[in-house]
């Protein structure tokens, strides 16, 4: 695989996470603070709390429906139709989004945001699209960091960016909300351009020889696939729990940040910056060496133990610039976690299955995440600290689960050392 196709790749990851990065805090100024227009004024903060998490909920619950489809299409349209595909769906989101936003209309957000969760696949077939151009395991694993690269460096721009294009402080009178969405859509046309001169890769030469059939049903058929492979099941026992843990925290913490210490678009913006940074560095730099020097099962139970501690000191910190610290930890530690668990699924399955088990990762993400936020709306309307109480139940039990799925001979050999 080129350089540019691996560029490509990773501005294509940029590109779908930036606008989660900037949606989330924006999303959490409309509904939650009462001087906003989307929401009646009047509205209770229960129910803007139930609010927040009913779109959460929407844009990841579709995305649960059309990822690992999309992920699975790809293996058989290729992996460029697929992400054209999911671009040309983000444009449409977001074209809904500024619509809703020029209207103050909730329902047309929510849609807004439903069509963008349809076509978020972009993740997993970029992690395909990297598994089919790596050399061997190593080259695999730091291919899979960099797709995580691509993630924080989202995660990192979409705060900068939204802070930036809705701050009257820095833009004037040309500052809104609605300008950082028209930023989105700009960047999402980059890609699509990218994406047509520069991404090839081999799926396609063979893609293009396969049929095309639309089979909905095969959404479910793809996770009961589950079943037939004995490693992926395991795997994926703790990889849910893995979800539950990090997706309770990250739902919530803008929303519990606003409603405890005040914070509005800038603060949350703030927050989404430090996980992206936390992130970048952790994902670019420090996956290869840790696995070299840690057996995978040994990441991840860390990995376990930071975030239940993290979570805890989150929820016990007095002071707002205080949370910032466990914060940093709890996503330093996810971004070599990550990679890792990826490198796993990839490792556990053949080449011709790639898209097929990252589609399942995704799937499993977005699942634990649709169904946390409409609970976890409910839940922290009733008490701010319950997600986060979640966290350190959900991190304990995966590493108790870990120790007991995992003890098989054919799982030990997935997470050894790298090169042991």
């Amino acid at each position: 695989m080129t350089r540019l196709a691996k560029f490509t790749l990773l501005f294509v990851v940029f590109v779908d996470l930036l606008g989660q990065g900037l949606v989330f805090p924006i999303i959490n100024s409309l509904i939650m603070e009462p001087d906003a227009s989307m929401l009646p004024k009047a509205t209770s903060e229960a129910m803007r709390h139930f609010d927040y998490g009913l779109i959460i909920g929407v844009f990841f619950l579709c995305w649960f429906f059309g990822a690992p489809y999309i992920s699975k299409l790809s293996d058989v349209i290729g992996r460029k139709n697929a992400i054209l595909i999911c671009l040309c769906g983000a444009l449409g989101g977001y074209a809904l989004t500024i619509v809703a936003l020029y209207l103050n209309s909730f329902p047309l957000l929510i849609l807004g945001r439903a069509v963008t969760g349809l076509t978020a696949g972009n993740q997993p077939i970029a992690q395909a699209a990297m598994v089919d151009g790596s050399v061997d395991e190593e080259d695999c694993n730091r291919n899979m960091g960099y797709i995580i690269t691509g993630v924080s460096f989202g995660l990192v721009g979409g705060p900068i960016l939204g802070g930036f294009l809705s701050d009257p402080v820095i833009l004037g009178s040309l500052a809104s909300v609605k300008l950082p969405f028209y930023a989105c859509f700009a960047l999402v046309v980059a890609a699509l351009f990218l994406v047509l001169v520069f991404f090839e890769d081999r799926e396609d030469a063979v893609a293009e020889q396969r049929p095309f059939r639309f089979r909905p049903s095969e959404i479910f058929e793809l996770l009961w696939r589950i079943r037939d492979y004995p490693v992926v099941l395991r795997l994926t026992v703790v990889f849910f729990l893995f979800h539950v843990a990090n997706m309770s925290f990250y739902i919530f913490v803008d929303n519990y940040l606003t409603s405890r210490f005040g914070y509005g678009t800038f603060g949350g913006s703030m927050v989404m910056l430090t996980i992206g940074v936390a992130l970048a560095f952790s994902s670019t730099f420090l996956v290869v060496p840790a696995q070299k020097r840690f057996s995978k099962e040994a990441i991840l139970g860390i990995t376990f133990v930071v975030w239940a501690l993290s979570s805890a000191a989150f929820v016990a910190a007095p002071a707002a610039l205080l949370t910032f610290v466990p914060v940093f930890c709890f996503y330093f530690a996810f971004g070599i976690a990550y990679p890792t668990f990826l490198g796993l699924y990839s490792a556990a399955v053949g080449e011709k299955e790639q898209g097929w088990v990252m589609g399942v990762t995704i799937a499993v993400f977005t699942l634990v995440a649709g169904v946390i936020s409409l609970i976890g709306g409910e839940l922290i309307g009733f008490n701010l600290d319950i997600p986060f109480y979640g966290v350190i139940v959900a991190a304990l039990v995966a590493l108790s689960a870990m120790f007991l799925f995992w003890n098989k001979p054919e799982i030990k050999a997935l997470t050894r050392k790298s090169g042991g």
